[in-house]
């Protein structure tokens, strides 16, 4: 679907075969064992989480993508990106890249494809949720075009306890 070239590694980004999906799940544990950048926390059920993405990948209309670095000789996938169109039109996302591989353009070739992808299934526009902390990620979907929507203040509790905010982005396509 798409390639980002940075000085060290290309990746390819594709919609995942079935071999993947236990990659999938291991980097989201990962990037939820974090705790920061996304609204998934561990423990969570892998075999729930498998057949959620199983579901992405054969939904319609819905979507799964995957930054593979495997072609060029890196450790496989390290990022991933979910795409499902509402039936009024409105594409939601949710995306995280492993921790190691951020800020070397994955990220930008994810929202790429998951944009194009969008497109072509008709949607008049992506919406989103992010952490208001997560800078780089805001600077991200503001590049790509995003603007700010709103805020849920107080909404997300977390396992321990904390209110978190996130702020909803949109982007018409």
């Amino acid at each position: 679907m798409g390639t980002s070239q940075d000085a060290t590694v290309a990746v390819v980004v594709r919609p995942p075969v079935e071999a993947d999906l236990d990659a999938v799940v291991d980097q989201t544990w990962a990037v939820a064992a974090e705790g920061r950048w996304i609204g998934t926390e561990v423990p969570f059920d892998r075999a729930g989480r498998r057949e959620k993405l199983v579901a992405l990948m054969s939904g319609e209309p819905s979507a799964l993508l995957v930054a593979d670095t495997a072609p060029a000789g890196g450790p496989g996938i390290v990022g991933h990106i979910s795409v499902s169109v509402a039936s009024y039109g409105v594409a939601d996302i949710g995306m995280l890249v492993s921790d190691g591989w951020r800020g070397r353009g994955i990220g930008t070739a994810l929202l790429q494809a998951a944009i194009s992808w969008a497109t072509a299934a008709g949607a008049h526009k992506m919406a989103l949720e992010v952490w208001p902390d997560n800078t780089a990620a805001l600077q991200l979907y503001r590049r790509a075009g995003f603007v700010e929507e709103g805020r849920k203040l107080r909404h997300y509790r977390r396992r321990n306890g904390e209110l978190w905010d996130s702020l909803l982005m949109g982007l018409l396509l």
